[in-house]
């Protein structure tokens, strides 16, 4: 009896997807979330798309340290919020920007939201860009449902002045829209 010869097997060159880390397709799952975050920090739709660019490759250099999978927004969230505030800090030390075109300006995410919903997201988000960044942050992320004690711990923060800080974003918010309701 003659043993059949050995299998071969063919050697494959791995691709990008083969060696990415298994969670990546959680990560692209949380665009929607990582984009209106962005959208808070950056409303030049040229340096939005770049900053989402590095929010991404961030996310995906530091997975590897990621201990906890179920963490993975609030882990996601933190790298973009520390990255948008880098952005919004190098941005303040940079000479003024040529003026944005308000009306080609677009923060939904087209591959999210339906056109009902786009006037009241443009508003937030333009409301958002008003607050300073000590505001602004606490509210993105409430608003992307994480209670105060996950937010103090994303921002390193106390819970109480989380509450103050939500407090504060929540009434300028209410003083701009009563601004522009009685702005005929």
């Amino acid at each position: 009896v003659r043993n059949p010869p050995p299998a071969t097997t063919a050697v494959t060159t791995p691709t990008l997807f083969d060696v990415m880390p298994p969670s990546w397709s959680q990560v692209q799952s949380l665009h929607p979330q990582l984009w209106r975050a962005v959208c808070g920090y950056e409303l030049n739709p040229a340096l939005r798309d770049e900053l989402m660019q590095d929010v991404l490759l961030a996310v995906w250099q530091a997975l590897p340290t990621l201990r906890d999978h179920d963490r993975l927004l609030p882990f996601a969230l933190r790298v973009a919020h520390n990255l948008g505030a880098s952005h919004v800090r190098s941005a303040t030390r940079s000479p003024p920007p040529v003026p944005l075109d308000l009306e080609g300006h677009d923060t939904a995410d087209p591959t999210t939201v339906a056109d009902a919903d786009r006037a009241r997201s443009e508003w937030l988000f333009e409301a958002l860009g008003t607050l300073p960044l000590p505001l602004r942050q606490p509210l993105m992320l409430q608003l992307e449902g994480f209670d105060y004690g996950e937010i103090a711990e994303l921002l390193g923060l106390s819970i109480d002045n989380v509450g103050v800080r939500l407090h504060r974003a929540r009434h300028q918010l209410k003083t701009l829209q009563a601004r522009e309701e009685t702005t005929p």
